[in-house]
């Protein structure tokens, strides 16, 4: 786990811009956003419709139903023009993180592989649910430990990980999954995998909302309150002093 930056480093905290991409059906955007804000940084909104990222220095493609996942979840959204830039972009080390349907869209745009399909027992789950880090050595993970449990809140129908068993050999042995579910498999995920990355780490996607536990009051149930958790903010303080440090 890398140490947080100090509070003296506020002004180089706030330069930081993180885009948050809203396309048609995206629900949690402005939860994002906030995250982003609260973790010291600047959020900037950008369209689906956007031809570039407007110099921002980290991307999160939030959760919701993107064009109401007509065709399939994240399908429709892979072909929007911002993607074009953002998938460059992505490559170049950009910092990207796609948080459920958000995944989703990663995997179509296949700069994550695998797929997500139904959840195995073909219902709409929400649920505060704890993950173990498995890598904390992403750009979206640096402040938390390997091995640490966290609850974050998760809420999905097309939450079902899947990919062969190749592929699933790679990202254990590259150590490329983040995350796994901790005790019960909460949608039938292969191996238990809640999160993974890209080869270089810089882009992370997992299926539970780490935005929704970033403020006490608002969280996940934790020792300290009903909704006092705030387990999610690592990730948005992890992007923004990998950046700064960088």
């Amino acid at each position: 786990m890398t140490a947080p930056l100090a509070t003296t480093d506020a002004t180089a905290l706030s330069a930081v811009k993180v885009g948050v991409i809203t396309f048609p059906g995206t629900l949690d955007d402005r939860d994002a956003a906030r995250a982003v804000r609260l973790a010291g940084g600047e959020a900037v909104s950008l369209w689906h419709a956007d031809a570039d990222l407007h110099g921002v220095d980290a991307v999160v493609l939030p959760g919701g139903f993107s064009y109401g996942d007509y065709l399939r979840a994240g399908a429709i959204s892979r072909f929007a023009p911002v993607m074009e830039s953002l998938v460059d972009a992505a490559r170049g080390g950009l910092p990207v993180l796609g948080i459920c349907n958000g995944f989703q869209i990663l995997t179509e745009a296949h700069l994550l592989p695998g797929s997500m399909i139904k959840n195995d027992h073909l219902h709409f789950l929400c649920r505060d649910q704890v993950l173990v880090v498995e890598n904390a050595d992403t750009a979206w993970t640096r402040d938390y430990a390997q091995g640490q449990r966290i609850t974050i809140p998760l809420k999905n129908q097309d939450g079902q990980f899947v990919a062969d068993d190749r592929t699933l050999d790679e990202l254990e042995a590259e150590g490329r999954v983040v995350f796994r579910y901790d005790g019960w498999n909460p949608n039938g995920s292969r191996r238990g995998i809640a999160g993974i990355s890209n080869a270089a780490g810089n882009v992370v996607g997992l299926m539970p909302h780490p935005e929704h536990a970033v403020e006490a009051g608002f969280g996940t149930a934790s020792a300290s309150g009903p909704r006092a958790g705030t387990d999610g903010l690592g990730f948005f303080t992890s992007v923004l002093g990998s950046l700064v440090r960088a």
